[in-house]
């Protein structure tokens, strides 16, 4: 088998290395925007959209999506005990991703029409293939993914309506609504594997059973349900207030039952201490986006902690983790990984002093840009033998 051919033969291998090369690649050409139109020299992006929109459309709807895909594609045999497709499908979606990249990188040259149909079909593709996985053996988890999963569809329709000038178009509540229906997964399954690997390294480790983390039911399904009903609510662009107070309600039950989830005791654990990392960025971010609604601080810098904390940051602790355990290696993150899931708390923190601090705005959202597009860097390189290697032996 080639490395090619091993690239299309598993879901999380092809689609976790597209969602780190978006990552970097997307955030480089925004970074190199940025640098060159702030010093008045200025280019412009090869489309008719504005550069923050399609900044945000590829890092939401590109790399979002790809990694989604990736941990869906490869998560469902094992909720269903069915194989989810084989290499030709990959292949076939993994090309439909890359065509929707060009088609907004390209919007206006590539006719609107077209380039729209081709961005959705790749998430419209993806929900119809997970309905009919989930359908024959259906489970609430995963019945709730899959509603998120429709929501981001939702969501980049409103964002394609609004750029073809159609009724239903909204691409502020598009972009803001698939950001938090990213989160909303987030919430969801980082709320189900942060305690259960946490608890499963410290019993290995010999830990007694009174200092092992402690879920409470109850407070993930008000994290839950918050965070679901923030991003119905971004979607559908209702009141910022009742948004607002979503936010609140989520970063609340997120803090409160991170309480119990032992954070401190795995801070020497790379892997976990990212999980734990993205969902105290979650839950922050989402307290400093209810604040903003009410008033409180500065929106756009929240959304970007919770964007690059909380979303990022949980991305490449899930991708990193999953292609570790997928390929047969040894659960320990490479060196320039650790470093990586450091940079992205980092990141955030100077985007959101961007957003605070007006008078440091440009050197702040360079630096953020900087950090975000070194770590998945480091991710890539560190990963490419998992991703095009063979798996293997323990």
């Amino acid at each position: 088998m080639t490395a090619l051919d091993r690239l299309f033969s598993e879901a999380f291998r092809i689609f976790f290395f597209l969602a780190g090369l978006c990552a970097m690649a997307a955030m480089a050409l925004w970074g190199w925007w940025l640098w060159q139109n702030l010093l008045g020299a200025g280019f412009d992006l090869p489309n008719d959209l504005a550069p923050s929109q399609w900044h945000a459309h590829e890092l939401v709807f590109g790399f979002g999506m790809a990694a989604t895909a990736g941990f869906f594609l490869t998560a469902a045999p094992n909720w269903t005990g069915r194989p989810v497709a084989g290499p030709g499908f990959f292949a076939a979606m993994a090309g439909l991703w890359l065509a929707g990249r060009g088609a907004v990188l390209g919007w206006g040259t590539v006719p609107p029409v077209w380039a729209a149909a081709v961005v959705i079909a790749f998430l419209a593709l993806l929900t119809e293939r997970m309905a009919r996985q989930l359908i024959r053996r259906p489970a609430s988890q995963e019945g709730l993914f899959l509603a998120l999963l429709a929501l981001m569809t939702l969501a980049e329709a409103r964002v394609l309506l609004d750029w073809l000038g159609l009724p239903f178009g909204d691409a502020a509540a598009g972009l803001r609504g698939g950001i938090a229906a990213l989160i909303a997964l987030i919430v969801a399954l980082g709320g189900r594997i942060t305690p259960s690997f946490t608890r499963n390294a410290l019993v290995r480790a010999g830990a007694a059973p009174e200092t092992l983390p402690q879920s409470r039911p109850w407070l993930d399904r008000i994290a839950t349900a918050a965070a679901c009903l923030a991003a119905v609510l971004a979607v559908l662009a209702l009141p910022e207030r009742w948004a607002g107070a979503a936010q609140l309600a989520l970063g609340a039950a997120q803090l409160a039952r991170m309480a119990g989830w032992r954070s401190l005791s795995v801070w020497r654990n790379p892997l976990l201490a990212a999980l734990h990392l993205a969902m105290l960025g979650t839950g922050v971010g989402a307290l400093m986006q209810g604040a903003a609604a009410f008033g409180l601080g500065a929106e756009i810098g929240a959304l970007h902690l919770s964007a690059v904390a909380g979303v990022g940051g949980m991305i490449l602790a899930v991708m990193s983790r999953a292609t570790l355990a997928q390929t047969g290696r040894a659960l320990v993150a490479p060196w320039p990984v650790a470093l990586a899931y450091v940079l992205l708390p980092a990141a955030a923190a100077a985007r959101w002093a961007a957003a605070a601090l007006p008078e440091i705005y440009a050197p702040a959202v360079l630096v953020a840009a900087g950090l975000w597009t070194l770590a998945f860097g480091l991710f890539l390189a560190s990963y490419a033998p998992a991703f095009f290697g063979p798996r293997e032996t323990p």
